[in-house]
């Protein structure tokens, strides 16, 4: 996966923003202002953080070396993964539960808000 792919994909879901908060090359990806995946898409090689549920991240860990604790987050709720030496499919599971993962923890009221075309 691209970083040009990576980015898109990041922005296909509902209600995603695209915030550059700590510096002008760290990309973070929000749905409904809660972070979901941060990646420095010109970095070499490319990496993303993804948020994932505890017991999941521990077995991705061990699945795959490609990923590791969260690298300056909480290393318990997020997994940083080196994209290269990936499949793609993998990477969009990857992104897309913890976009899932995120909007199950909003309120009911914004989780219906995106529900709506």
């Amino acid at each position: 996966m691209s970083r040009d792919e990576l980015r898109a994909f990041c922005l296909e879901f509902n209600a995603v923003t695209e915030e550059f908060p700590f510096n002008p090359e760290t990309s973070v990806f929000k749905v409904v202002g809660k972070v979901f995946a941060l990646t420095a898409l010109d970095a070499e090689p490319l990496k993303v953080s993804l948020k994932c549920d505890p017991d999941e991240a521990i077995r991705l860990r061990a699945a795959h070396p490609q990923i590791v604790p969260g690298w300056h987050l909480n290393k318990r709720h997020w997994n940083t993964v080196t994209v290269a030496g990936l499949p793609a499919g993998t990477v969009r599971e990857l992104i897309e539960d913890s976009y899932d993962l995120v909007v199950a923890g909003l309120p009911k009221a914004e989780r219906l808000r995106l529900d709506r075309p």
